[in-house]
């Protein structure tokens, strides 16, 4: 505000124009006020002060509106003020009250009209536009081209039939104008009926005021019915602008939402992928422990089955020392048989010869009785050691047959038993294994069922969301309807989503507990074989005591037998 009036005070001084008080006086009520309206109304004008507000107007300023009414313009101060507005693209609003202007007036405001762009009213009441048949054809010519004047006064301006045939020429080629007051012209039949057929044709104007002008009722119910029809479109025009807006929004939060949707369902697929080749890398790890804990069971029953071969040659050779101690035990019967046919040989031989020396020798009878007796008690002593060591021998024969028929029993168990343990570790291996594979390649469909059916759901998805922007770009009219199916849809959609998710997880969960619960069946077994493998190693140390054990009875046994053989010797 105070710079326009000082850009006003200088343009004065520069032009040697003496500022008008009333002027100077109603800037500086606006500063106070700080008003956007320039008010002169009432306040006569001069050419040098219509010329200076020209050029103050040529510069943007703070003003909007400009009330001009009944300021006693002349032809020339009017030209000179309305073209300085030509550019201003600030004033909103212009008020041309009572000013008188004629011809000249009416050119400049056609060229007004048709050069600025921000003019939105015109108020040109108790003007003489009319008068001039040529001024008003160029005035209507601006209003034709103008394309942002929505509120035109043209009352009381002696506007005739030709001016108004001109007018509604000008009207069927403006497309903003809403509000025209002709109000107390000349218009007459003629005139309405022009101007009812523009109007028929032109469907900007909503407002339209006719008193006053000499057209006859019908005509005046038929220009109003028009300007009604007109307001009714507009209205529809404006609700169905405003609503297309909404949809727009509401089309653009859609897409924003399904974009964000998609881009959710595409995180959601990676971190499930993440998961599945961490649960893949987890399971091949898995794997190869399970692998690596097979390979030691096969290495401790590779182990086991040297400690068997082992203990099975250590058997062996036990046998084939009961073998030679039988062997030994023949010879020992075999020589004491010789034994005793050579003491029966030489027991008849000692006969003969008593027989033979009975003559001889029954001097020394009675010295050989108590010898004789004594050998017959030595004799018989021999015997009863001789029954002894044969009882003996004979209950260490028993004890052998029972000890080899009993370690024959527990070698046949341990060998039914390892049998069978080789047949369970070998099937639970080969099961563990189909299984293991099994489970994989189950898994391995299931992920790329998922995958497929995932990928298949994204561009279904796609597919709809294409499908429902082409249908609502097409169909505006019916969006609502549209909007609530699509709304269903995506719910549909985000449920269906949602339950397959939790169907996979779930399914994914069961999975993984599945092969939990296998790794510790699998484990239990593993330790089951442990503790039958420990138990076999028990058996195996115990069966080697007591091998043990039996290798020194058979010691003792031939120590006895070789002292049994040396006092034979002595006795014979």
């Amino acid at each position: 505000m105070e710079e326009f009036r000082r850009t006003y005070l200088r343009l004065c001084k520069e032009g040697g124009v003496a500022p008008q008080e009333s002027v100077v006086a109603q800037l500086q009520e606006n500063r106070a006020a700080h008003s956007s309206r320039l008010d002169l109304s009432g306040k006569s004008l001069s050419v040098d002060t219509c010329s200076v507000l020209a050029r103050s107007f040529q510069t943007d300023t703070i003003f909007t509106e400009v009330w001009l009414s009944d300021c006693m313009l002349s032809e020339e101060g009017a030209k000179v003020l309305l073209t300085g507005l030509f550019g201003n693209t600030t004033v909103k609003i212009l008020d041309l009250k009572g000013n008188n202007l004629r011809s000249g007036g009416a050119e400049v405001l056609g060229k007004l009209l048709a050069r600025n762009q921000s003019l939105r009213r015109l108020v040109l009441e108790w003007n003489a536009l009319g008068v001039w048949d040529e001024a008003f054809s160029l005035f209507c010519e601006g209003l034709a081209s103008n394309s942002m004047l929505t509120q035109l006064d043209l009352s009381n301006n002696q506007i005739n039939q030709h001016g108004a045939s001109e007018l509604a020429l000008a009207l069927k080629h403006n497309t903003t104008l809403e509000v025209l007051d002709l109000r107390w012209n000349n218009i007459g039949l003629l005139g309405g009926r022009t101007l009812l057929e523009a109007f028929q044709k032109s469907k900007c104007v909503v407002q339209l005021k006719l008193a006053g002008n000499n057209i006859p009722s019908d005509t005046l119910k038929a220009l109003e019915q028009t300007a009604g029809h007109n307001s009714d479109r507009q209205h529809t025009l404006r609700e169905s602008h405003r609503k297309t807006q909404v949809l727009c929004k509401e089309i653009q939060t859609l897409k924003d939402k399904k974009s964000n949707q998609y881009l959710s369902l595409m995180e959601t697929i990676d971190r499930q992928q993440g998961e599945i080749g961490r649960s893949n890398r987890s399971t091949s790890i898995q794997i190869g422990q399970l692998q690596e804990a097979l390979n030691e069971r096969k290495s401790a029953v590779n182990s086991l089955t040297a400690k068997l071969q082992m203990t099975e040659a250590a058997l062996a050779l036990s046998e084939q020392k009961n073998h030679n101690m039988k062997e030994l035990l023949t010879r020992v019967k075999a020589e004491k048989e010789e034994q005793r046919e050579q003491q029966s040989k030489e027991r008849k031989k000692e006969q003969e010869d008593c027989v033979q020396r009975e003559s001889k020798l029954l001097r020394e009878i009675q010295n050989l009785s108590e010898t004789n007796m004594q050998l017959r008690n030595k004799v018989e002593e021999m015997e009863r050691r001789s029954k002894s060591q044969q009882n003996q021998i004979f209950e260490l024969k028993q004890e052998l047959t029972n000890s080899t028929a009993e370690l024959k029993l527990r070698l046949s168990q341990t060998e039914d038993r390892l049998e069978t343990e080789k047949r369970r570790s070998k099937q639970a291996l080969e099961d563990m294994d189909s299984l293991r594979q099994k489970e994989v390649e189950h898994v391995n469909r299931n992920l790329e069922v998922s995958e497929r059916a995932l990928q298949e759901r994204i561009f279904k998805l796609e597919g709809q969301r294409i499908q429902l922007e082409e249908e609502l770009s097409k169909a505006k009219a019916v969006c609502v309807t549209e909007r609530a199916q699509a709304e269903e849809e995506l719910g549909r959609v985000r449920a269906q989503v949602r339950l397959e998710e939790q169907e996979r997880v779930s399914a994914l969960e069961e999975k993984l507990r599945s092969v939990r619960s296998s790794l510790q069946e699998v484990q239990l077994h593993c330790s089951q074989q442990k503790q039958t493998i420990s138990e076999l190693q028990a058996k195996t140390s115990q069966q080697s005591i007591e091998m043990d054990g039996l290798r020194r009875r058979i010691e003792e046994l031939q120590q006895n037998q070789q002292a049994g053989c040396v006092v034979a010797g002595a006795v014979g």
